[in-house]
């Protein structure tokens, strides 16, 4: 279990038993992201989190070429994606792109699993992305 987190922390311990949950407010039902304390829609601080299928839509990407602080164990290049989840209301997550797709494409079909990633000498888990189109 990661310590010391705020409002995520039921992602971080859905993410660590191999599940991807996300916030949805228990009175207006909209989905958010970054885990809010309050629903910015409806003011209520009641949250349900729901298991969300692992499966989206490329929405941005970039490819990393530098080794920055904290990320030494990642292979050079790797290409950081941001997938939006229509069934979760749009809420886009960041991950990994796992396979080696030349140039990836915006709106591309993506389905995730959940992997490990070392930071800073932590293991945590990590979303993982295949395109799937």
């Amino acid at each position: 279990m990661i310590k010391g987190l705020g409002a995520d922390q039921p992602y971080w311990a859905a993410l660590s038993a191999g599940q991807l949950k996300l916030p949805r407010c228990s009175s207006c039902e909209k989905w958010s992201w970054p885990a809010p304390f309050r629903c910015g829609a409806c003011g209520s601080t009641s949250f349900d989190w729901s298991a969300v299928e692992m499966r989206g839509l490329i929405y941005t990407w970039t490819r990393v070429s530098h080794p920055f602080a904290g990320m030494e164990d990642m292979k050079m290049p790797f290409v950081p994606v941001l997938v939006e989840l229509p069934q979760a209301g749009g809420i886009r997550l960041l991950g990994i792109l796992d396979n080696d797709a030349p140039n990836p494409i915006i709106g591309a079909s993506v389905s995730g699993h959940i992997g490990k990633a070392t930071s800073l000498g932590r293991e945590v888990p990590a979303l993982r992305w295949t395109m799937t189109s």
